[in-house]
């Protein structure tokens, strides 16, 4: 049985990713700072930038073979706002970095994965979004980085990069920039925005057999509006 951990697996696209995985059978450990797991999913507490902790956490798995970087944080900031800059920059990137460097220390060769949840932030930027979008660039350099670096023991590296999905960040995000659910979607090309199982299909697909010539890449799920002008 194949072991899977989803950090901030309790709610939104980490829920169903954790729900995705367990339904193929893997044993799924969903760990993010306050585990409520969905059924069929293992709960750990844990805090991905608090270092020893990430390694403490990931020594009492023993294996793993599967890693979902999907704990992040967001919020609008403005360039003084040096508190929620190093927070996000804690939880997106240097959580990404700890959760890999540990996990890896325990990953089969041969058929690990990892796959990190970047977004289209981290391939566009937006004004009051400095230091998401700094951090999600900065993922998806580390992800294209360490696939090279691990490429011999045959794990692959990957990000998907969603745009809106129906979740209460996105929701959050919406209220801050006066839109209703109707409006975002009439912004996507597809109409629509995109469901956490849409995402938990493309991570599972990532982190299953069919990808294993897939590594160092950037998956974007938003429904084409990265094709916009």
């Amino acid at each position: 049985m194949r072991v899977a951990v989803v950090t901030g697996g309790s709610r939104g696209i980490g829920r169903a990713i954790a729900l995705r995985l367990a339904a193929e059978g893997a044993r799924v450990i969903a760990a993010s700072r306050r585990p409520d797991p969905p059924e069929g999913v293992e709960g750990a507490a844990l805090d991905v930038t608090d270092a020893a902790a990430v390694d403490r956490f990931f020594a009492g798995l023993g294996r793993v073979d599967v890693l979902v970087n999907n704990a992040g944080l967001a919020g609008a900031n403005a360039l003084d706002d040096a508190a929620l800059w190093h927070a996000i920059i804690a939880t997106n990137l240097h959580g990404t970095y700890h959760c890999a460097r540990a996990a890896l220390a325990r990953m089969p060769d041969g058929g690990g994965r990892i796959v990190t949840i970047a977004s289209v932030l981290g391939l566009r930027g937006v004004a009051d979004q400095t230091a998401y979008c700094a951090a999600k660039h900065a993922v998806i350099g580390f992800t294209r980085a360490l696939a090279l670096a691990v490429a011999g023991r045959g794990i692959t590296v990957n990000a998907v990069c969603p745009g809106w999905v129906a979740t209460g960040m996105a929701e959050r995000r919406w209220q801050e920039l006066g839109l209703t659910p109707a409006q975002a979607a009439a912004g996507v090309p597809r109409g629509r925005i995109t469901s956490p199982e849409e995402v938990a299909e493309a991570v599972a697909f990532l982190a299953g057999p069919g990808a294993a010539a897939i590594t160092g890449q950037a998956l974007p799920i938003d429904g084409g509006g990265l094709a916009l002008p």
